[in-house]
Formats: structure tokens, C-alpha cells, sequence
């Protein structure tokens, strides 16, 4: 499998340009993109869906130069998600075995869902749901077309659905400024691309894609509720498969998916619609930490342990009380941090 888009050269571009110290290596079958990240007690660095190796000789030696590069940078650990590392149906053993744990939780989604694009039209169209299929090959009937954009300026049509969606569901999208800088930096570049439908030539659903050469990310979607009869916002994914296709990608990622077998998990709703394009569930070996300063690494493990009991105990009408203990835990991590690095 090809490197994710998060481990691209234009990734990195946005990444700085969002104020962030991106740091970029390569060897023999391997590369990595890796972003500091900063907690209470110090730094870290993170390879989003990376490192990318050929195989497990090829990873374990960027493993080896990444944590060059913490104890050079003063980082305390390194955060790894080997997606496309080589390491097989013993990813976990072999991680296991190169000192790493698993990370308190899943930075991105270990879960995700893929369409083969190297298949032919047809036969991508007939693994859908019917009413899926029906939808994309009738739905121009009504008036809805489909255009596609590589203006930087569109993204203000998805972002004005996205405001939409989040009032209504109570849902939490990414910034307007981080998406427009994502516009900014990747369109130009090639790898994201903008989808609009729209119903007599207004906009009633975008969606916007994240591109390797080889992969579509399905990355941000959202539709005009006052359309919602039409289902716009279904055959505008077909149109965006179709277009990958067209232009020689082989893959459409649907990006995280819930368990099948999770009816309540937060993410089964919109995990069932993109189930139902077809395709094929992919599980990632999830995050992993790579300690660099085992002391320093400890003492973040049990903050986070703390953080995560105090949230839990304090809900509702205590979040005061936990405005104030944070108020008071952090100050206090961070003089544990200056007294073990002496």
C-alpha cells in the first residue's frame, strides 16, 4: 500500500505553513514525515500514518533514525502509526519488539474503508447499494449537477455546509482557517480537489479530497439540509471515485469506520453509508509510542492518567473543580519536567 497523504511533501508544506516544525527524512526503502508536538511536560514527535517503510528491515531503520532525531530535538518519545510499513499480519509483535507501546489511544482511526478503483466502472457501481447506484445514474433528472474545483476560493461553499451540519448535529468540524489553509497549500500542489453539487446552478452539497497519486481520501463532506430529499451528497462521492479513477488512482479511501459489530459506536451512522459504496475494510496496527526518555515518558503516561480520571469524575456542574485542578496540575508538571531533566 502506498504512503498516506499524511506522510506526503505537500502534508509537510501545510503543516508549516499552519506554524507547525516539520522534520523530513529518507533512506532505503523508507521516509518519514514527522511534526513536534507539545504536552505539558516537553515535546513529542508524531508521524501521522508513518513511518513508510518497504519492508521490516527498511522500518526499523527509520525507527532507528527517528529516535535519533527525538534525542537530538529533546523530544521525549516518538508517536508512530505504520500504515503502509511492510510489517504484516505481525505488526503488533514486531513493534512489540522494537520497544514500543501502545499509545493510550488512536490518534488517527485504525479502522478504514477502500474502494478498488482498479476494477472497471461497471463493476465498482454494482458492488454499491442499489439505491446508491440508482441515485448517481438518475439524479441529473432533477437538476443536480456535478463540477469540480481546484480554486482555493471554493472551499467557502463546503465551509458554509459544514456550518450547517455542526448546528444541527452538535458536530465539531475542523476549523474554517485550517481548512482553508489546507485549500491554499494542497490544492495548487495537486493533492486535494474540491466537489460541488448543485440543484438549477446553487450549491447544495461539496466534498473535499486529499490526493496522492495513488489514493483519494474522501476528507470533508457535508449537504444542504433543505436539499436533504435529494441525497446529493451520495452520488457526489460516486462522482468523486469515478474522477480518481479517471485520473489513474487507484484507491478511494473512505478514511475511519466504527467496528461492524458496534451498533452505538458514535461513528456507526455514517460508518454504515460508507459501508454501503462497497469495498473493503483495512485495520491498521493503531498508535504506538516509541519512549525516548523513559523517565520523562513515565511521568507523561501518569499525568494522563490523571487528566483522564479527572475528566471522568468531574463532569457537568464540577467542571469548575476541574478548570481548578488542571490550574494547579499543570504548573506542577511543569516543574516535575525541569527537575528530571537536570
Amino acid at each position: 500500500m502506498s504512503a498516506s497523504i499524511l506522510q506526503s511533501a505537500p502534508w509537510a508544506e501545510f503543516q508549516r505553513s499552519l506554524g507547525k516544525e516539520v522534520f523530513e527524512r529518507s533512506g532505503d526503502g523508507w521516509h518519514f514525515l514527522a511534526i513536534r508536538e507539545k504536552t505539558p511536560l516537553g515535546s513529542l514527535l508524531y508521524t501521522p500514518y508513518g513511518p513508510a517503510a518497504e519492508h521490516p528491515a527498511a522500518f526499523a531503520q527509520a525507527l532507528a533514525e527517528l529516535r535519533s532525531l527525538a534525542q537530538a530535538e529533546g523530544a521525549h518519545f516518538v508517536r508512530v502509526e505504520p500504515v503502509a510499513a511492510g510489517l504484516g499480519d505481525n505488526a503488533a509483535a514486531l513493534l512489540a519488539g522494537h520497544g514500543l507501546r501502545r499509545a493510550p489511544a488512536d490518534v488517527q482511526p485504525h479502522l478504514t474503508w477502500m474502494v478498488d478503483l482498479t476494477q472497471p466502472e461497471e463493476k465498482i457501481l454494482a458492488g454499491m447499494r442499489s439505491t446508491s447506484r440508482n441515485l448517481y445514474r438518475n439524479i441529473h433528472k432533477k437538476g443536480v449537477t456535478f463540477e469540480t474545483s481546484t480554486d482555493p476560493a471554493d472551499i467557502g461553499i463546503l465551509l458554509g455546509f459544514l456550518h450547517g451540519v455542526a448546528e444541527r448535529a452538535e458536530f465539531k468540524a475542523q476549523s474554517d482557517d485550517y481548512l482553508a489553509q489546507a485549500a491554499r497549500t494542497l490544492m495548487p500542489a495537486g493533492a486535494a480537489k474540491l466537489f460541488v453539487a448543485r440543484l438549477d446552478g446553487e450549491p447544495i452539497a461539496a466534498a473535499l479530497s486529499y490526493d496522492t497519486p495513488g489514493t483519494r481520501v474522501y476528507a470533508h463532506a457535508a449537504a444542504d439540509d433543505r436539499h436533504r430529499k435529494l441525497n446529493a451528497g451520495i452520488p457526489l462521492v460516486v462522482t468523486m471515485m469515478l474522477d480518481a479513477k479517471e485520473s489513474g488512482q487507484e484507491l478511494f479511501d473512505m478514511w475511519g469506520i466504527s467496528p461492524e459489530d458496534e451498533p452505538e459506536h458514535p461513528w456507526a451512522g455514517f460508518s454504515r453509508f460508507k459501508r454501503s459504496f462497497g469495498g473493503f475494510e483495512v485495520e491498521y496496527p493503531g498508535t504506538w509510542d516509541l519512549p525516548v526518555n523513559r523517565p520523562m515518558y513515565a511521568a507523561y503516561s501518569a499525568a494522563r492518567r490523571l487528566r483522564d480520571a479527572l475528566r471522568g469524575a468531574l463532569q457537568g456542574k464540577a467542571a469548575p473543580a476541574l478548570r481548578k485542578v488542571q490550574a494547579a496540575v499543570v504548573p506542577a508538571l511543569g516543574a516535575l519536567r525541569r527537575r528530571l531533566q537536570r
